[in-house]
């Protein structure tokens, strides 16, 4: 997977509509430029107790499939959570400009990220406005996929001696060059192996947010 950073993007996220500096998100990914980083860090589903005044995203996919340019992407994936909203977009044969591979992979990737750089950060940044959250984008084309921003939170944590000791394994191991690393591994494992349960758990979460709307309000 490439993974860039947009810079002509970076300098534009991250200032208030004083020019304030704002955001959380680290060097990796700063807000869309003029927009508000609001109150994500309280969380990103509804209900919740860090989540009591974040909008709700799950209807971010329509919203995106409505706002994307005809012509940019044959397949567009939207993910949320509490910090950020990815778009990944499969490239159209238009815009490929055909069956292409190794360099010219690259090649077509940096030219549409060039040529659409101005418009996405319009989106991301209507996009921030509604959903609070920051927007990241990355584009698939053939084996390859490029996320140009992208969003790296930090998650604090307490770990008793027998889970720091499976970390301190992995890195022993050299499967991880720090704890830090080791415990996202160990995250990555568990979504590989658990990702049906994790549905169905999305799945309950979701219904459970939809019939807290529908009752009275306190």
């Amino acid at each position: 997977m490439m993974n860039t950073q947009d810079n002509e993007e970076e300098e534009t996220r991250g200032r208030g509509p004083r020019g304030e500096r704002r955001g959380r998100g680290g060097p990796h990914h700063e807000g869309p430029r003029g927009g508000r980083e609001g109150r994500e860090g309280r969380g990103g589903r509804r209900g919740g107790w860090q989540v009591a005044d974040l909008p709700p995203a799950d209807d971010a996919a329509q919203w995106f499939a409505g706002r994307l340019p005809d012509g940019w992407f044959d397949e567009v994936t939207v993910t949320s959570d509490r910090e950020e909203i990815l778009v990944v977009g499969t490239l159209t044969q238009e815009a490929a400009g055909g069956e292409v591979s190794g360099a010219a992979v690259e090649g077509r990737i940096s030219r549409f990220r060039a040529d659409t750089r101005d418009e996405r950060i319009e989106i991301a940044r209507e996009a921030e406005e509604r959903y609070q959250r920051k927007v990241s984008w990355g584009v698939r084309l053939g084996d390859v996929e490029a996320l140009f921003t992208h969003v790296a939170a930090p998650v604090m944590t307490r770990l008793r001696q027998p889970e720091r000791q499976v970390l301190d394994t992995l890195v022993d191991a050299g499967v991880a060059r720090s704890r830090s690393d080791a415990l996202a591994w160990s995250v990555r494992l568990v979504g590989e192996h658990a990702d049906e349960w994790l549905g169905q758990l999305r799945d309950a979460m979701s219904e459970v947010d939809k019939l807290r709307g529908q009752g009275p309000a306190l």
